[in-house]
């Protein structure tokens, strides 16, 4: 615990630093926010040092105890030290609504509790739009190296790649984390450039690359998107980056260090582009048939929405749930599904659903031959049973978590639709569920606080893949 700690409160002495970017920007526009910012600055920074040096100590030898109580730490410690600008601010925001629009912003959710986005405080839209992207990075960190290190799931070259770096998450770990870091960051400054080209202001431009390439959903707007519903460009732009933000990073990174092109033959990536066409093409054929819409037009709005949602961004260029009920089904559908593994994206994940049919299908061939041995593959690598058990684990866990969820949403006096889709879209990190109160021209502002707090914890479950927090709660996790 005392190691585990002493890294959160290094980690939050960068958060600290970070506060000062969004408090020179407020300086700059003359927003009286800059304050701010520079108290929760120097109020997290200074508990901060005082937490590292009170627990400066020897590292403990790499476990996985260790890794699940670091990784739980250092994302509730991100979340806390996130929430302390918007309880500072002009906004005064309650310390409800200030976790949760944190947490959402570092779990790359998107859900938000702010109206009046248009005329927010500059410094607090670069602030939500930080998290994000600080999230982002970690949520790649946390599929890349951390969770097939725990054993708890992540299709990972990493883990894979067992020949080349003899099955060491970590090998050449600094070449990699700078690798990442170049690259991602790249993706998001080449997005925000074409979104300027397309037609977005400057900083909305900069805003929305940081949020799109987190598939962290937060908009400068509080109508998200359909500010630029008669701008196709700038969906079309949307759309290419989010889905680039959904591959997996640990293919780019192989490609940029070691020019390794055969990873491009990762079987989650034609799952996932193969879903993410067949949802797009499907609804827009539905939208010129059904609604008249201009062939064009419904391609560009269904790509682009159902893209946000499959890649669990949550940005929104039209009222979906007034496409009529296949539209809305398929929206419902695509909700679970998410994108590979070692993306920011959240959901059940393309490989996922990859070994679950595997499973599926041997089980169906054992019926008729029941002494076969029939090896799980993934591509052409045979998927051994700890990876089998987790999915297997997570997808039980997600459902029974779903479910107990929903129940609890619905106590707080939410109707049915509001309950199912807002723990669904909590569980998924996806951002808006459905229904006129948090569908895609809603927000969360209106929950009860109770409501905010169940959807504030299942979005942290979901960030951390549900195992990797459900594993500190149980007595063996605590026992020598």
């Amino acid at each position: 615990m005392r190691a585990a700690t002493h890294v959160a409160a290094i980690f939050a002495l960068y958060l600290a630093a970070a506060m000062l970017i969004p408090a020179a920007l407020d300086l700059y526009y003359q927003s009286p926010d800059w304050k701010a910012f520079g108290f929760s600055a120097i109020f997290v920074g200074g508990i901060a040092m005082s937490v590292a040096l009170a627990t400066r100590g020897r590292m403990p030898q790499a476990s996985p105890r260790f890794g699940f109580l670091l990784v739980n730490m250092l994302w509730f410690t991100t979340a806390i030290a996130g929430a302390m600008p918007f309880m500072a601010s002009s906004l005064d925001m309650s310390l409800t609504d200030a976790f949760f629009e944190s947490v959402s912003g570092v779990t790359t959710t998107g859900s938000t509790v702010m109206n009046g986005l248009d005329s927010a405080p500059p410094g607090l839209l670069l602030w939500r739009s930080l998290l994000s992207f600080m999230g982002g990075l970690g949520v790649i960190a946390l599929g890349l190296f951390l969770l097939p290190f725990l054993n708890i799931g992540g299709v990972s070259y990493f883990k894979i790649e067992s020949s080349d770096i003899e099955d060491r998450p970590f090998a050449r770990f600094q070449t990699f984390t700078i690798s990442l870091i170049g690259i991602y960051t790249a993706l998001v400054f080449t997005c925000a450039l074409a979104y300027v080209a397309a037609g977005m202001e400057g900083f909305h431009a900069l805003n929305h690359a940081m949020s799109t390439i987190a598939t962290g959903g937060f908009s400068t707007h509080d109508t998200s998107f359909l500010r630029y519903s008669q701008t196709p460009a700038v969906l079309w732009v949307g759309s290419i980056f989010m889905f680039i933000g959904a591959l997996p990073f640990s293919i780019m990174i192989l490609l940029t260090v070691r020019g390794r092109f055969d990873v491009l033959r990762d079987p989650q990536i034609r799952v996932f582009a193969g879903y993410s066409v067949v949802f797009a093409l499907a609804v827009a054929i539905y939208l010129k048939v059904k609604l008249g819409m201009p062939f064009g037009m419904a391609l560009t709005h269904s790509t682009f929405n159902f893209i946000s949602v499959i890649t669990t961004t949550g940005f929104s260029s039209d009222d979906y749930t007034l496409w009529g009920p296949f539209a809305v089904a398929c929206i419902f559908v695509a909700t679970f599904l998410g994108g590979c593994s070692g993306s920011t994206t959240g959901g059940i994940k393309a490989y996922r659903f990859l070994i679950l049919f595997e499973l599926m299908a041997n089980g169906l061939r054992r019926l008729i031959y029941p002494h076969t041995v029939l090896p799980v593959r993934y591509g052409d690598r045979s998927i051994d049973d700890d990876m089998q058990r987790a999915v297997v684990l997570f997808v039980a866990s997600f459902f029974i978590l779903w479910a107990i969820f929903t129940v609890l949403l619905a106590a707080t006096g939410l109707d049915f639709e509001t309950a199912v889709t807002g723990s669904l879209t909590s569980l998924t990190n996806v951002g808006p569920g459905l229904g006129p109160i948090i569908g895609p021209v809603g927000n969360f502002s209106s929950l009860p606080d109770a409501a905010k707090w169940i959807c504030t914890v299942g979005m942290l479950l979901g960030r951390l893949e549900i195992l990797a927090v459900l594993v500190i709660f149980t007595p063996g996790f605590w026992s020598r």
